[in-house]
C-alpha cells in the first residue's frame, strides 16, 4: 500500500503530463529502424528494407541480423549487448506499462531480435563475433543501408584474443532475455541461458579486453576494465538460475575488483552502479543498498547540472547518462530506498528530455523535436531518388522521421544545435534509448498504480457513504 500511496503523490506532484505510452511506442520504432538483415513481414518502417543480408564470419558463419549501432551501419556487439540487458531489465520490471501501451509484443520482438543475433555470433564455446563492419570504410559512405556495397569484415574474440568484457556483457544480456522469455518461449529461453553460461565461462577462463582483439572498437567503444562485466554477468546468471555459485562469484569479484566505491555514471563501459543495484535486489544486504543509495543521492544532490536542471556527465550522450542514472534510481525506489525523492528525480529528468526545458529531444515527439538527427538512412529521400553526401549537407529536415530516437542532447548550458553535422548534439545510438525507454516505462507504471489507487479510494469512499446512509435509512438496500 505504501508503494501505491507514493505513486499517488508522484502523479499529483507532476507539473506537466506527457504521453508515456506514445514515447514507448516511438522508442520501439527507433529500434525497428535500426534493424539489419532480413526484415520481418510486419516491418513497421516503410523506408527500411532488407540490408546486409550476407554478413558473414571469417569462416562463412551467418552473421545477418542484429542492429546497426547508430546513424552508421556497423554492428558493435558490446553496446548492442548492453542495450539488450537494460531493455530486458525494464521489461521484467515494468511489464504492465508496456501492456497498457499495447507494446508488449513489440518490446519482446525488439529484444529477441538482438538475442537471436548474439546466438549466431557465439559460433563455438570460445568464439564470439563482436563486430561486423569496418568503421573507417563505413564512414566513407552516406546513404541507405540497403544500398551499401563496401566490404563488411567480421571481428571476433577467442582463446588467443579474449574479451572478458564482451563475453560478460553478452552473457548478462542473454541471461536477462532468458528470464524474460521463460514463460513465453521455454525453448528459446533455455537456449539463451545455455549460451549465457558458456559465455560467462569463456570470459572468466580467458581474460582480456575485447578492444585488444577487435582493434577498431577501441576508437569508438573502448572498454577500460572487464571486472565489472564479469561481476554483472555472474549477477544476472544468479538471477536467471538461482544457483548459489553465481552469487558467490559475483560477491567475490565485487570485492576483488573493488566495485564497492561510488561510481559517477552507469553506461556500457561502467556497470558498477548496475551491479550494486541488482545485488541489492537479489540479496537485500545493507552493503549493496547503501551503495546504490550513495550513487543516487550523489546524482540527486551533488552531480553537476545544466541551468535548467539536467544532470550533466559528459558532452557526448548527455541525455543517455541522465536517463541511465534515473532508471537505476527508479529501481532503487522500487525496493523502498528514498522512493518519493528518486521517483520525482526521475520524472524531472525524463520530462526535461520530453520538453520541460522547451525542447523535445525525442524525434517525432512533441512540438519542437529534432529535425536533423545524425542518421544516414533517415536523411534519404524515398527511393528511387539517389542518396549520398548531398543528403548529409542538406539544410532541410530529414525526409524520413526517425521516430523515437533520443538524440545526444544539449551542452552544459542547455544549448542545442539541431544540425545533422553536429553529431555531438544530434547523434543517435542504440544505447542512448535503452535506459531512457526503461525509465519511461517505470514512470508509466507509477501513473497506472496511482490511477488504480485513486479509483479504489473513490470506490471505497462511495461505498462508505452509501453504507453510512443505511444507518439513517433502515429500508435502504445495503451495498455488498
Amino acid at each position: 500500500m505504501k508503494h501505491v500511496i507514493l505513486a499517488v503523490f508522484f502523479l499529483a506532484s507532476a507539473a506537466r503530463c506527457y504521453d508515456y505510452d506514445k514515447v514507448l511506442r516511438l522508442s520501439l520504432l527507433f529500434y525497428e529502424a535500426q534493424r539489419s538483415g532480413h526484415l520481418p513481414a510486419d516491418n513497421r518502417i516503410p523506408w527500411r528494407g532488407d540490408s546486409a543480408t550476407t554478413d558473414k564470419g571469417q569462416n562463412g558463419e551467418d552473421l545477418s541480423g542484429g542492429y546497426y549501432d547508430a546513424g552508421d551501419f556497423v554492428k558493435f556487439g558490446f553496446t548492442m549487448a548492453s542495450t539488450t540487458t537494460i531493455l530486458a531489465w525494464g521489461c521484467l520490471s515494468y511489464k504492465e506499462a508496456y501492456e497498457k501501451a499495447n507494446e508488449w509484443e513489440n518490446a519482446l520482438s525488439a529484444i529477441r531480435w538482438a538475442a537471436e543475433y548474439f546466438i549466431k555470433c557465439h559460433v563455438s564455446d570460445y568464439e564470439l563475433y563482436g563486430q561486423v563492419g569496418d568503421f573507417s570504410l563505413d564512414q566513407g559512405f552516406w546513404g541507405r543501408p540497403e544500398d551499401m556495397n563496401m566490404s563488411r569484415p567480421a571481428y571476433k574474440i577467442d582463446k588467443n584474443r579474449p574479451g572478458s568484457d564482451l563475453a560478460g556483457e553478452t552473457s548478462a544480456a542473454l541471461s536477462a532475455v532468458s528470464i524474460l522469455f521463460a514463460n513465453i518461449d521455454s525453448n528459446f529461453s533455455t537456449n539463451c541461458l545455455n549460451h549465457a553460461k558458456q559465455l560467462y565461462k569463456f570470459g572468466t577462463q580467458y581474460r582480456g579486453l575485447y578492444h585488444d582483439a577487435i582493434k577498431g572498437a577501441a576508437q569508438y567503444y573502448e572498454s577500460t576494465d572487464y571486472g565489472d562485466e564479469l561481476t554483472w554477468a555472474a549477477s544476472w546468471l544468479y538471477k536467471a538460475t538461482n544457483e548459489s555459485k553465481y552469487l558467490e562469484d559475483a560477491e567475490y569479484m565485487y570485492m576483488k575488483y573493488r566495485l564497492k566505491e561510488r561510481p559517477n555514471e552507469f553506461y556500457y563501459n561502467k556497470k558498477v552502479a548496475g551491479i550494486q543495484m541488482i545485488l541489492a535486489q537479489l540479496t537485500n544486504q545493507a552493503e549493496y543498498i547503501e551503495a546504490i543509495q550513495n550513487f543516487c543521492d550523489f546524482n540527486l544532490n551533488v552531480q553537476k547540472r545544466t541551468p535548467k536542471g539536467l544532470l550533466y556527465i559528459d558532452k557526448s550522450g548527455t541525455l543517455c547518462f541522465a536517463a541511465n542514472i534515473v532508471f537505476l534510481c527508479l529501481q532503487a525506489a522500487d525496493i523502498g530506498v528514498m522512493s518519493t525523492q528518486y521517483r520525482e528525480f526521475a520524472r524531472e529528468q525524463i520530462n526535461y528530455m520530453l520538453g520541460d526545458g522547451g525542447q523535445s529531444y525525442v524525434v517525432g515527439f512533441g512540438e519542437n523535436y529534432p529535425q536533423q538527427p545524425h542518421h544516414a538512412a533517415s536523411s534519404c529521400e524515398d527511393r528511387p531518388a539517389p542518396c549520398n553526401w548531398d543528403a548529409y549537407r542538406s539544410t532541410k529536415a530529414n525526409p524520413q522521421i526517425l521516430y523515437g530516437a533520443l538524440v545526444s542532447g544539449p551542452d552544459m548550458n542547455d544549448n542545442y544545435k539541431d544540425l545533422r553535422e553536429e553529431y555531438i548534439y544530434n547523434e543517435v545510438t542504440l544505447d542512448y534509448n535503452a535506459g531512457f525507454q526503461s525509465a519511461v516505462a517505470g514512470l508509466r507504471l507509477l501513473e497506472l498504480q496511482a490511477e488504480s489507487e485513486k479509483s479504489q479510494r473513490s470506490y471505497e469512499g462511495g461505498l462508505f457513504n452509501r453504507n453510512w446512509a443505511n444507518i439513517f435509512e433502515p429500508n435502504a438496500t445495503a451495498v455488498v
